[in-house]
């Protein structure tokens, strides 16, 4: 009999089993809708399709390094729960997907999805373990990565993996200097290599924030410019209990006017902020505000971009990720940077264990 498209259309929609899948079942069954449904539960690929709504994002990083040792490739497999991704099974099943991610063309999942592993895909494979195992799973993403010298960090047994490709001579103590700043890389995490990766846009957007974070904070502007917005808020804009206060405060002599919020109503507050936008063009044009906002986004990069980072082993506390690579060797530089942390990015569900319970007692 022969396999229309509307067939195949039913029997996706009966079992959530993938098209190919479903185009298969009805092959091999005849045409024989109901055979077919079986035919995808005998598989496992009936009951994996229906997993894979539940959310993954729990799950393990895996590295693993060619014998020349100078080409690593980093998986991230995704499991439902923190008990599976313990699983021997599944760890094993994680180790041999980060040897074959090395011989991977590319990063695209997708790609790495359709090539062979074990006598099948590695998205078959994948499907069998969601069915025997019993949880949804997924392969969310691969990295390969090349260079003179490699080094990798792994942190909280295969939560967080890094992976650093360096230019330089493949000295002990570069691979050591680069295994220093790949546990570095897994702790403080930063967005950028360098500053220059950053965009003009992207740099332009990092200082609109801070300058309207900082007219929406008006306590922390430079005194000046506060005692600007004061004066304008006691002409007819707070209100009289606040106005006292802030003339109280004022002529105590022995008073931390940081603390002057303390005392002041919400009301007061919000009103003020909006002075300060208000008045936002001449504040811009106030070079103490400027120096102020530039010091805050030079404060930001410096947290954002790892050779800007303070070297966490620093002894004197001040030495950045790029001091310290040159303290080791002048001619040592980072080429490529790669970090996976399980389950970033994924938007957990919240579980409620109570309702939960009343749920199965109700079926």
């Amino acid at each position: 009999m022969a396999v229309t498209a509307a067939m195949v259309k039913e029997l996706r929609e009966r079992t959530q089993a993938g098209m190919m899948d479903c185009k298969k079942a009805l092959t091999e069954t005849d045409g024989d809708m109901e055979k077919a449904i079986e035919y995808l539960k005998e598989k496992g690929l009936a009951k994996a399709a229906k997993k894979a709504g539940r959310v993954a994002a729990e799950g393990l990083v895996k590295i693993a390094f060619a014998e020349d040792g100078k080409t690593a490739a980093l998986v991230e497999v995704n499991s439902e729960t923190d008990f599976v991704s313990k699983n021997q099974e599944f760890v094993e099943f994680v180790e041999g997907l980060s040897k074959l991610a090395l011989t991977a063309e590319s990063d695209d999942v997708e790609a790495f999805k359709a090539m062979a592993f074990e006598g099948k895909t590695v998205a078959e494979v994948l499907t069998d373990k969601i069915a025997k195992i019993g949880e949804n799973m997924s392969v969310r993403r691969i990295a390969k990565v090349s260079g003179e010298i490699i080094a990798s960090y792994v942190h909280g047994g295969g939560r967080i993996g890094v992976i650093i490709a360096g230019a330089g001579e493949a000295t002990d103590a570069n691979k050591a200097a680069l295994t220093n700043i790949a546990m570095q890389v897994a702790a403080m995490n930063p967005q950028y290599v360098s500053r220059d990766e950053i965009s003009a846009d992207e740099l332009a957007g990092i200082r609109n924030v801070t300058l309207e974070s900082a007219l929406n904070d008006p306590f922390t502007l430079p005194k000046p410019i506060l005692n600007a917005l004061l004066d304008k808020a006691v002409e007819g804009v707070w209100s009289e209990e606040d106005i006292a206060i802030l003339a109280e405060k004022r002529a105590d002599k022995k008073f931390n006017f940081n603390y002057l919020p303390n005392f002041l109503s919400e009301e007061a507050k919000v009103k003020l902020a909006g002075l300060a936008v208000a008045d936002k063009e001449n504040i811009v044009g106030n070079k103490v505000f400027t120096g102020l906002v530039d010091g805050r986004v030079s404060k930001q990069l410096k947290e954002i971009c790892l050779l800007d980072q303070t070297y966490v082993r620093a002894e004197d506390g001040k030495q950045t990720v790029a001091q310290y690579l040159g303290s080791v060797d002048k001619a040592l530089a980072l080429a490529n940077v790669v970090r996976f942390e399980v389950g970033e990015g994924i938007e957990k569900k919240e579980e409620n264990f109570a309702e939960e319970v009343a749920k199965q007692m109700a079926q």
